[in-house]
């Protein structure tokens, strides 16, 4: 028992036990032979004495990329279509590592797929992220000309955002090739693309024409600083204890948070008063009414009556909350509810600039927190102020401007998304879309049961414009929607519009709205827009739907739901099978990623290294102010006190895919990646010295009589081969990076290699060990063959530049790279465990028939007197050595019905039983 615990210790996963590092220091070796982009590396020089990643990583992906592996056009593919689409990164993005988890995951599955004779595409694109791009090009306009958009007119600005588009935009798709992403780059598609914006305007005319498209007035998010509505994800709910001083974008000083102010308001008529309290007290110019509740007996007769605003007359109803409250249906979403419920005025007190208007004149004009402080002491003057006091709350923040977003009153066009989102959540209810792991379920079904519409607006210059006109004919003060149309061009809006209302084309004039559609609406339709659509084209007959939708939980309302929902409404179908939703990344500490921690990583840095200065010299670059700068650098001082060591694409990538467990967030230690570099210079060390002992001259054959350690490690090969292949169709990433490493460290390295040492080193001394030899070189090479098409899809750099080195078997000659070689399968015949274990049932049935007939000759009762002393001696050494090679008659039957070694057959089987029968037992 204490031994087989010892066992399973050693045999835990990398993600439970750190490989044991190397005492030598990280060596940085470069490839610097000439080699023009596109051109195969050179293979044909020795292997450098170490690995190094910026040796390996050299050249190969430019290959990779001329030669078209990257393409479903290439090679035979008899195996069915496999198609993902990428998430489409925002066009001013920079990866970090939740970007790296994604397309980690993403170029793992494909390349397997690849390698399994499907035709596999995946798909790239980016997106051209409306208001993250239109305030990047906006405060670049600001720093060099010191102008604003406005000083530019629209047409110009939208120049300069395609300038600064086409020398910047590019930035994100080098960075997923530096992370060996084998994306298909001839069908990068950019949302803004020609083909895309025509499938965009088609998408909104042909949802307007049903009327599943609708304009309507109602409250926004509204950022007063992008003069622009914003959707749920780009608002960050920052929490609060109490009072807190916050930075708001346009204000000198901070502005106070986190109070709950009392005051009261007069009623008609007599000395009494109803106290109410807020946690925005401007808003009070703002209330229509006050809430009582009907139960409430020091409201009851108060009923009907009238409440005296400071500077207005409020009714005041009763309503359910408990005690008094008061409501603003302009300005907060309960309350416009209520609002409508009760026919309630609403009175919009801010413009799109956060200034206040349809307020009296001491307030008129002034900004939104100035008129805090200036209401406030206006109550406190008349009397009419209570009390402070601290109030936990969660203040809504926009993640690109950082202002204070305000729920605003707005015309927008809506999507109707009520019979959208019931036929998505019936897809996954019916199991026809399939979304992996399925504990997501829950949370899909409350949301989509529950779907509010889709504001798709947004106030911006940069993006889709909306392709929709409002019409005058006699009556221009008429907004209601009826007096919108919509068309692919303003001469078929107005062609329509005059059919509308009956009249001659002259009669009409159009406007077409300034607004531009939100990029997830763009996003929605993503995954049949690439491929032409509403046009039938080949590729939307051969690609669409796709196979799988890969990507963070996060944005499964935002992206996966809508895209479900646009792809069911405008093409009858799926858009994929399957949706697999991994965890979101955090720091070692299980904190979120945040600039201000200091914690948020370049991949690149992973892969390259950096100092710890070169991490500071970042922060300063950034929009941290001063305070957070310094907290983000003593984080980074404490997480690297010598800056992020040089690991490598293929370390990285490793270690992403083992953290990548089911259902759980990923606190990724970036110290740990390390651990994986050094286990690529293992693999390294491992083939070179293959490549010495199969020698120069060494042919691969298909077939040879293996011994026992040979039969031995093809068995765990076998048993790695069926764990990888059943890890990827399972979404099980650690369960494949347990199989690699185990095979290649434990039992490759640690077992097999030193297990066949001796025989290599008696190989010339005698012919026993030199056919013995030949034996093991077959073996070697075929553990090292497999192995490195085992973990090509995770490790593709360090998989090709070692297999390029390896001798060809003559089925394999017209593989040119190891990402088109077949992934291996159990069928391959690495071992026949059947036919060994019944090969060995009949070799133990033998012994035992030998045995019964040698005690029977025992056990008579005349045989000490009759047999000579010396022959009971053999007998009973050959009952002993009968018993032992019964029991381990080349193997030995387990519970499972599969064979563990001998150890007792030869120098070359002489490896630890007791690793080797647990390993072997675990089959």
């Amino acid at each position: 028992m204490e031994e087989k615990k010892k066992q399973e210790k050693k045999l835990a996963p990398p993600t439970e036990k750190k490989a044991k590092p190397e005492k030598k220091d990280l060596g940085v070796i470069s490839y610097d032979i000439p080699t023009p982009p596109g051109e195969k590396k050179d293979v044909l020089s020795a292997l450098p004495d170490s690995y190094s990643p910026q040796y390996v990583e050299a050249a190969w992906y430019s290959w990779w990329e001329k030669q078209g592996y990257f393409k479903p056009e290439y090679g035979p593919n008899p195996r069915g279509v496999f198609m993902m689409c990428i998430p489409p990164p925002n066009v001013t993005g920079s990866l970090h590592l939740g970007h790296a988890l994604t397309n980690a995951i993403q170029d793992c599955l494909t390349r397997w797929h690849r390698m399994r004779g499907e035709t596999t595409l995946w798909n790239p694109g980016c997106d051209h992220a409306g208001i993250a791009t239109q305030v990047v090009v906006e405060k670049k306009l600001m720093r060099e000309r010191g102008m604003s958009r406005h000083d530019l007119g629209r047409d110009q600005f939208i120049q300069e955002v395609w300038k600064w588009k086409n020398e910047k935009g590019d930035r994100i798709y080098h960075q997923l090739k530096k992370l060996g992403s084998s994306l298909d780059w001839d069908r990068a598609c950019f949302t803004m693309d020609p083909k895309l914006s025509y499938a965009v305007q088609e998408a909104f005319i042909r949802l307007h024409e049903d009327g599943v498209i609708y304009r309507s007035k109602r409250l926004v998010n509204w950022s007063c600083t992008l003069n622009s509505a914003i959707s749920d994800i780009e608002v960050d709910k920052k929490e609060l204890t109490g009072r807190t001083l916050l930075p708001v974008p346009g204000y000198k000083d901070k502005v106070e948070f986190g109070v709950l102010v009392s005051f009261s308001y007069k009623i008609e008529g007599s000395d009494e008063e109803v106290i109410v309290a807020t946690t925005r007290i401007e808003t009070m110019l703002g209330d229509s009414a006050v809430a009582v509740h009907p139960a409430d007996p020091r409201y009851q007769h108060l009923k009907g009556k009238m409440v005296l605003h400071p500077f207005s007359v409020r009714n005041l109803v009763s309503l359910s909350p408990p005690g008094a409250v008061k409501i603003t249906p302009a300005h907060d979403h309960n309350d416009y509810e209520v609002g409508n419920r009760h026919n309630l005025a609403f009175i919009n007190i801010l413009d799109e600039n956060g200034l206040l208007i349809n307020v009296p004149a001491p307030f008129l004009g002034m900004k939104r927190f100035e008129a805090r402080k200036a209401v406030l002491q206006a109550l406190k003057d008349r009397g009419q102020f209570k009390e402070t006091k601290d109030n936990p709350m969660v203040v809504p923040v926009c993640s690109r401007s950082k202002d204070i977003v305000e729920p605003l009153l707005k015309p927008q066009w809506y999507v109707d998304c009520a019979d959208m989102g019931k036929q998505a959540a019936d897809s996954v209810r019916e199991g026809r879309l399939k979304i992996i792991p399925d504990h997501h379920h829950k949370t899909w079904f409350n949301w989509l049961d529950n779907i509010r519409d889709w504001c798709i607006s947004r106030q911006l210059w940069w993006g889709h414009r909306i392709p929709a006109y409002f019409v005058t004919v006699t009556d221009p003060s008429d907004m209601d929607g009826h007096y919108w149309v919509s068309g692919r061009t303003e001469e078929a809006a107005r062609d329509k519009a005059a059919k509308r209302f009956n009249v001659s084309t002259d009669k009409i004039t159009l406007r077409q709205d300034e607004d531009v559609l939100d990029t997830w609406f763009s996003s929605g339709i993503f995954p049949f827009s690439i491929f032409g659509w509403p046009n039938e084209t080949q590729d939307l007959s051969v690609f669409y739907p796709g196979s799988l939708l890969e990507t963070g939980h996060d944005i499964l309302f935002f992206w996966v739901a809508r895209m479900v929902m646009m792809g069911l409404k405008l093409t009858g179908k799926l858009p994929f099978k399957e949706v697999y939703l991994h965890a979101v990344v955090r720091d070692a500490h299980g904190r979120k990623m945040s600039k201000s921690l200091g914690n948020v990583i370049d991949p690149l840095d992973v892969i390259t290294g950096i100092s710890l200065e070169g991490l500071y010299a970042q922060l300063q670059d950034s929009n941290l102010d001063p305070v957070e700068v310094e907290k983000a650098k003593q984080g980074q001082k404490s997480d690297y006190p010598t800056g992020i060591p040089e690991c490598g694409t293929d370390a990285l990538r490793f270690a992403l895919c083992a953290y990548t467990s089911q259902g759980r967030d990923i606190n990724m230690d970036v110290n740990r990646i390390l651990g994986y570099r050094h286990f690529c210079n293992k693999l390294w060390n491992a083939v070179k010295f293959a490549m010495r002992t199969l020698g120069d001259n060494f042919v691969p054959s298909e077939k040879a009589q293996e011994s026992v350690s040979d039969r031995w490690i093809l068995s765990r090969l076998c048993s790695a081969v069926g764990q990888c292949n059943a890890g990827f169709q399972a979404y099980d990433f650690p369960a494949i990076t347990t199989a690699i490493y185990n095979f290649w460290l434990y039992e490759l390295c640690d077992v097999y290699l030193e297990s066949v040492k001796p025989v290599f080193s008696r190989a010339e001394e005698d012919s026993g060990s030199r056919s013995q030899a030949v034996v093991c070189r077959q073996t070697l090479f075929t553990c090292l063959e497999t192995g490195l098409r085992l973990l090509a899809p995770i490790m593709p750099f360090v998989g090709e530049e070692l297999y390029q080195r390896l001798p060809r078997r003559r089925s394999q000659d017209g593989h040119p790279s190891i990402h088109v070689t077949p992934y291996p399968e159990t069928e391959e015949g690495l071992i026949d465990l059947e036919k060994e274990v019944a090969k060995l049932t009949v070799k133990k049935g033998e012994l035992e028939k030998q045995m019964d007939k040698l005690r029977e000759k025992m056990d008579k009762s005349d045989y000490k007197e009759k047999v000579p002393v010396k022959v009971q001696e053999l007998d009973a050494d050959k009952v002993r050595r009968g018993q032992r090679e019964c029991h381990y008659s080349g193997f030995s039957l387990g519970k499972w019905g599969i064979p563990t070694v001998n150890p007792l057959l030869g120098s070359a089987c002489k490896v630890r039983l007791s690793v080797a029968s647990e390993v072997c037992g675990d089959l």
